[in-house]
Order: structure tokens, then C-alpha cells, then sequence
């Protein structure tokens, strides 16, 4: 799904058959501005998303972005102008703010996860624990906020999780299958593993054919154990129950990766409004 295909269906569930509450209160032709602002500290997202929408809505609506994306903003700061048509502004206001205010929020815990690994070999992944529909925008906000992004979805890496394994009968199979499977469709993706305790880790270094090991739910030492075992023969990377107070840890093993679906999953929105500054006025 493309952003311009997100933004029609979005708009078309908010505003199904008429902006009722507008068409009421605002005249035709009646224009005016209004601006979108930080209610609180953090980093902006979605800025070229939201001009798009309001774009979407009505193209001769002006929109002046007044920071880039991946900016830090405190409480109060202006972070965008509209101006136009008010019916169009109003019926743009929520998807917005709901789009900028999620973006923002991935943005800014993701910029605080980055920081934590500064010094340290490590990158920051998210994963696939997104908002149906919605991925394409939150893995755009990890990117804002300084992190990476894992795979796109299930097509563009083969990723053999615990039941894929067991499925297969054994890690020996899996690995066995994958290549199989790659040939047969002429595939050229990236093969990650997970693995459940030191023991897996290796017997997939004795086997190779991945191009890397996941340690799933390992503690910090196991981490650190298993990439000594790997010795730099395979990407790494450590996922499961990762958070602030245990990232830095994780990143001085010397992994290559840590992935964390708290940077989507349950991240808290950041507080962003959009307030009218000029009623009825002669704006063209």
C-alpha cells in the first residue's frame, strides 16, 4: 500500500459521505489559517505527511512547513502553517494530527533507544508489531528518529522464527528447506535465524547457510556468549523484552542488532494541536 493509497482510505473512513459539522459552520468560501503545534517535548514526524494530506483534501491549500522532519521540538513550538479554505482545513485537522502524533511518538522513543547505543557497535531495528495498514508510516518514523528498519513484511527476507523450525523438523532441516526453496524460485533475500538457547547457536554456526543469527529472549550474558561463538561469521542480533533500562547492556556484547517492537507496539503518541489563528479573513 503506497502513502497516497493511505491517506485516501483514511480519509475516506473519517469522512464518509460529508464533514457535516463544518459544512454547517463555515461558509464555502471562506479561508483562513491555522497552525499545528507541539504540545510537548519530542521529535516531529510525519511533516511531509501531513502536507500531503491536506493536500489530498484540497490542493490549493498552502502549507508551510516550518521544521524538517526529525527535528527536536518543546511545548509550544510552531511546527506548520495552513492556509485555505477553512471546510478543507477542518476536514484535514484529524488525520493529521492522528498520522503526526503516532509518527512523532515512534520518532521520539526511538531517538531515545538510538542515544542509548551511541558509543556501542550496535543498530537499532524495529519489527513487524506495527498498526495494520499503517506500516509503511511507522517504519518512516524509526527511520526519523535515527533507527532501522528490519523487514519490510514476509516477502523480502526469509526469516525462520521458532515454529518455522519445528515445523520443519529441526534447524538442520529448516536451513535445508530454505535453500531448497530459494533455488527453486530463484530467490536472492537474506536468511535470518532465530535461536532459543547457546546450543542452537551452535549448531547453526556448524551448518552456515544464514546470513544471520537471532538470539531470542537471551539474557545478556547468553548474548554476549553468543556472539563470541559466532565470531564475526554471521550478522547478529538480539531481540525479546529489550527496553531502556536493558539496551545498553545488550549493545556492549557487541551484537550487530538489537530489534525492539516497543518502538510500534505500544508506543505513547506525542501531543501535537492544530489551532485557528485567522477567521474570515482575506487570505488568497
Amino acid at each position: 500500500m503506497t502513502v497516497q493509497q493511505i491517506i485516501a482510505e483514511a480519509l475516506k473512513e473519517d469522512i464518509g459521505h460529508g464533514d457535516h459539522s463544518s459544512l454547517l459552520a463555515v461558509g464555502a468560501d471562506e479561508k483562513g489559517e491555522a497552525q499545528l503545534i507541539a504540545k510537548e517535548n519530542g521529535i516531529i514526524a510525519g511533516i511531509v505527511i501531513g502536507t500531503q494530506v491536506f493536500k489530498h483534501v484540497n490542493k490549493n491549500l498552502t502549507v508551510e512547513a516550518l521544521m524538517q522532519d526529525g527535528t527536536a521540538v518543546q511545548n509550544g513550538d510552531v511546527v506548520m502553517r495552513v492556509k485555505g479554505e477553512i471546510r478543507a482545513i477542518l476536514a484535514a485537522e484529524r488525520l493529521v494530527l492522528n498520522f503526526m502524533q503516532r509518527m512523532s511518538g515512534i520518532a521520539t522513543i526511538t531517538n531515545r533507544y538510538c542515544k542509548l547505543l551511541e558509543g556501542t557497535h550496535a543498530r537499532l531495528l524495529d519489527t513487524r508489531k506495527t498498526t495494520p495498514n499503517l506500516r509503511l508510516l511507522e517504519k518512516m518514523a524509526v527511520r526519523i528518529g535515527g533507527g532501522f528498519n528490519h523487514r519490510m513484511g514476509l516477502y523480502d527476507m526469509i526469516m525462520l522464527k521458532d515454529n518455522h523450525i519445528d515445523f520443519a523438523g529441526g534447524i538442520e532441516n529448516a536451513i535445508k528447506k530454505t535453500h531448497e526453496y530459494k533455488t527453486l524460485h530463484h530467490l536472492v533475500i537474506p536468511v535470518e535465524i532465530e535461536t532459543r538457547s547457546l546450543s542452537e547457536v551452535e549448531k547453526v554456526v556448524q551448518l552456515g547457510g544464514v546470513d544471520r543469527i537471532m538470539f531470542d529472549n537471551f539474557s545478556v550474558e547468553d548474548v554476549r556468549k553468543g556472539v563470541e561463538l559466532v565470531n564475526g561469521s554471521f550478522e547478529t542480533e538480539a531481540s525479546g523484552n529489550i527496553n531502556e533500562q536493558t539496551i545498553r547492556a545488550y549493545a556492549e556484547t557487541g551484537v550487530d542488532f538489537i530489534s525492539a517492537g516497543a518502538l510500534t507496539h505500544s508506543v505513547k503518541s506525542l501531543d501535537i494541536s492544530l489551532l485557528a489563528v485567522k477567521i474570515n479573513s482575506n487570505i488568497s
